[in-house]
Order: structure tokens, then C-alpha cells, then sequence
């Protein structure tokens, strides 16, 4: 007799697996330049100076044990004067909660703040990861478009003066993914205004706040409103496998979410907490470390915008980079970016087809580039492939 074989929760039927994780699994070829990555460039990474840490932190047997949930304390106290001083404000250690990744602090709010059925406004097109987690909770996802100046908040606007009732807006403000965009301080007072005047949650995903080009991007959406929760990372300026991640809100939601945290994996790693914790309390240190970054993403940005402008022509609009990791492209003569992938794999190049991001809108014609881990000659090629495989 054949066993009888258990069910999977039915919350999984509607979910599908990341089209850009699924596409990673194609780009590990070497003859394949890859775009469509989010990845940041490990030899930009610190070792040496990771090693240091890690050797002094080593030196003990505290980095041994388990830490407190909400993280290890000395972090958490460094986090503080770091966010401090980017919202304005004074932030207290209660307010500050380490998790793994940002990526994590997102799943445990939706938990927290998420019923089944409950509304969550997002950008469109959208982070991924963040359709992902509201998918699973079982949430009632709208898009709200992009424009140069981020979230459209006449659009928002609309929806509220219709009776929508949103749990929670979800943002990326500084140096949108996939978008590129940077959300106005103008809008950023506004989407605070209006979370105030209606009670709903604003998630502020901020992973690429710190990698920018010319410029700082504008004071925290944060700054405005106490209904703002801020998501931030030391993965993007540091190394992802600290999987160091923080958010700043509520002493009430940090208690809930530490409730869940427990029930998930008890505490993040002290060994990698106390390694995060003196690079970032390095502050001259870190500081040049940072600039580098910047510079060298700043200059792979420009040649790939340059590029693609070169080689295309006005055949696709290119947004310009003023920071972060991507920039978003749209065939403006009908190509459709999901056939023209296949070809572009052939010709030894990948991208993300602005599918993979829809929310509302199809975004057939457009694509997400990565363009961290390569430098401009790379770059260039990477262009001229796309450009014999979309002729």
C-alpha cells in the first residue's frame, strides 16, 4: 500500500520561487557576462580588515555563545548613534533591532503586521524580495508606479480618497531596485504626512542609502513620521555574509517582532555581530572604505549608462545612476525583454527582464542591469553582446 503523502501549506500555492535566483543558476558560466546580479563586488570587500575583527573578537569566547535576540548589545548601541544622526533625532536602544539581513526584518514585520487579506502598497515595479515575503503572508498587493521623483503619491492618494485602507506602503527610497530612482524630500514629507493622517505603516527599505555618487540622498522618510519603520543593512557596504542586518521602529513593534525572532532562530551570530560592530564604530576607517565603494560604482555606473546610450541609441531609455547598484532600461521600438533574454544568454550576456518586477503593469519591454561586479571594458562588452543579440 502507498503511503498516504502529507500536504504543504496552502498559503505556498500562490508563491514562485525568485525569477532572478532562478537565473542566477544560468548566469555561473564563465563565458557569460552577468548583469543581473545584485550582487556588490567582493573585491571591493574589506578581508583584511574583516579578519582583524574577527580575529579580535575571537581573542574571547563571547562570539562563541548565543546573543540576545534583539542583538548584541555594543551594535546595537553603535547602530544608534549611526541613526541617530541620519534621522535627526534622538533613536533609543529600544528602537534599534538586529536581524539577519534586512531581508529578515522584512519577513518578521509582515508577520507582525499583516493580517490575511490585508492591504500593501508597494512600488511597481517592485523589489522582489519584498513581493516574495507579502505573498506569503497571504497580503492583497496593489502597485503604485514610479516616476523621477519615486512613488507616485497622486496615485497613492487616489486609492486612500477611494476607501483603500493600507497596512503597510512598502518604499525602497534611496536608489530604488529595480527602478533607480531616489524618492524626493518633498514626497518624503508627504508619504509621512500621509501615513500620519490615515494609520498606516511605511516600510522604508533603505539597503543602498549609503552608495551614493555625487550626492547624499535625501533625510530618511523616517525623519518625518513615527508610523515609519527603517529597514538597513551591512551588506551592500560591508560583506553579505554577515548577514547583519537592522531596523529602527517602535519600541511595540521591535517587542513583537523579537517574540517571532525567537520562535524562528532565536538570535542572529555574536561571532559576526561583534566582527559588524567594529567596522562600524571605525568611523575614519570606514569612511574611506565607503568612499571607494562609491567612486568605483559611481564610475561603472556612468560607463554602462554610456554604453548602452552608445550602442542603442534611442532605441532604449536608460535611467542615470546616482547611486546604489542598477539601472532600469526600456526598449522604447516594442523589443520584449523576456524573448530577447534567450538570445542575450547565447551572446554571452544576462539581464532581468522588467517582468520579473510587475506588480500592475507588464514592463515587457524593459530590464534591469547590474553594474557592480565588472569593470568598464566588461561593461562595454556587455553592451555590444546585447546590442548583436537584440539586432
Amino acid at each position: 500500500m502507498s503511503p498516504t503523502i502529507p500536504p504543504l501549506a496552502a498559503k505556498l500555492d500562490g508563491l514562485r520561487s525568485s525569477a532572478i535566483r532562478d537565473l542566477l543558476k544560468l548566469t555561473g558560466r564563465t563565458e557569460i557576462i552577468s548583469l543581473a546580479g545584485g550582487l556588490p563586488d567582493a573585491e571591493l570587500m574589506p578581508r583584511a580588515r574583516l579578519a582583524e575583527a574577527a580575529e579580535a573578537a575571537l581573542s574571547g569566547n563571547g562570539c562563541l555563545q548565543y546573543t540576545e535576540s534583539p542583538g548584541w548589545g555594543p551594535l546595537r548601541e553603535v547602530l544608534v548613534r549611526r541613526e541617530s544622526q541620519r534621522l535627526g533625532r534622538a533613536v533609543e536602544l529600544d528602537e534599534v533591532f538586529v536581524t539577519h539581513g534586512s531581508q529578515q526584518a522584512l519577513s518578521l514585520l509582515a508577520e507582525v503586521l499583516l493580517d490575511p487579506g490585508a492591504l500593501v502598497i508597494v512600488e511597481d515595479p517592485a523589489y522582489v524580495g519584498a513581493l516574495q515575503v507579502f505573498r506569503a503572508a497571504g497580503a492583497r498587493i496593489v502597485g503604485v508606479p514610479l516616476d523621477a521623483e519615486g512613488m507616485r503619491l497622486d496615485v497613492l492618494t487616489e486609492l486612500l480618497a477611494r476607501g483603500e485602507r493600507p497596512a503597510l506602503v512598502h518604499t525602497v527610497s534611496n536608489f530604488h531596485n529595480p527602478g533607480g530612482v531616489t524618492m524626493s524630500s518633498r514626497r518624503r514629507r508627504e508619504i509621512a504626512e500621509l501615513a500620519d493622517a490615515h494609520g498606516f505603516w511605511v516600510i522604508e527599505d533603505d539597503p543602498y542609502g549609503e552608495l551614493w555618487f555625487d550626492s547624499p540622498a535625501p533625510a530618511p522618510v523616517a525623519a518625518y513620521s513615527r508610523n515609519v519603520i527603517r529597514l538597513s543593512s551591512a551588506s551592500k557596504i560591508l560583506s553579505p555574509s554577515l548577514r547583519v542586518g537592522w531596523m529602527v521602529a517602535p519600541d511595540r513593534v521591535c517587542r513583537a517582532v523579537e517574540m517571532l525572532k525567537q520562535g524562528a532562530d532565536l538570535c542572529g551570530s555574536a561571532l559576526t555581530q561583534q566582527i559588524a560592530t567594529d567596522l562600524l564604530s571605525d568611523e575614519s576607517w570606514l569612511a574611506g572604505h565607503t568612499d571607494t565603494v562609491r567612486t568605483t560604482y559611481g564610475d561603472r555606473a556612468k560607463s554602462l549608462v554610456n554604453a548602452v546610450r552608445t550602442r542603442f541609441g534611442d532605441r532604449v531609455s536608460c535611467s542615470d545612476a546616482a547611486g546604489g547598484m542598477f539601472v532600469w532600461a526600456e526598449f522604447t521600438d516594442g523589443t520584449d525583454t523576456k524573448q530577447l533574454l534567450p538570445r542575450a544568454l547565447d551572446a554571452g550576456v544576462a539581464f532581468v527582464p522588467g517582468s520579473a518586477f510587475a506588480v500592475d503593469t507588464d514592463y515587457g519591454h524593459a530590464m534591469r542591469m547590474c553594474f557592480t561586479t565588472s569593470d568598464a571594458a566588461t561593461l562595454d562588452e556587455a553592451i555590444a553582446r546585447l546590442a548583436r543579440a537584440a539586432t
